[in-house]
């Protein structure tokens, strides 16, 4: 059982960053795979970032490529996503979500889930 919290959205403006964190209670963190996802209001939930469980491979959807970093500190039981040159496009509910195995683009295979946080980026 792995339960998560999210923290770090907030209003920004275009061009601005922002950095969310992802706080994991359990003590097997370091055998599930991290996602990040986000959900814009009248869309589906999409792929933002994923990190394996060493933290080693990385994966990103294109349109966050080179702006968006995910990390992970195992000892810590965190995932952070830093998030810069933001754009009105990025304004999402942002979640955390955990999976054992590998990591995977596909919201459906992730087993927990934190509750969201809020990203607004103004033009």
């Amino acid at each position: 059982q792995v339960q998560l919290v999210e923290s770090g959205g907030g209003l920004v403006q275009a061009g601005g960053s922002l950095r969310l964190s992802c706080a994991a209670s359990g003590r097997t963190f370091s055998s599930y795979a991290m996602g990040w996802f986000r959900q814009a209001p009248g869309k589906e939930r999409e792929f933002v970032a994923a990190i394996s469980v060493s933290g080693i491979g990385k994966s990103y959807a294109d349109s966050v490529k080179g702006r968006f970093t995910i990390s992970r500190d195992n000892a810590k039981n965190a995932v952070d996503l830093q998030m810069n040159s933001l754009r009105p496009e990025d304004t999402a509910v942002y979640y955390c979500a955990a999976k054992r195995g590998p990591w995977s683009a596909s919201y459906t295979l992730y087993e927990y889930w934190g509750q969201g946080t809020q990203v607004t980026v103004s033009s």
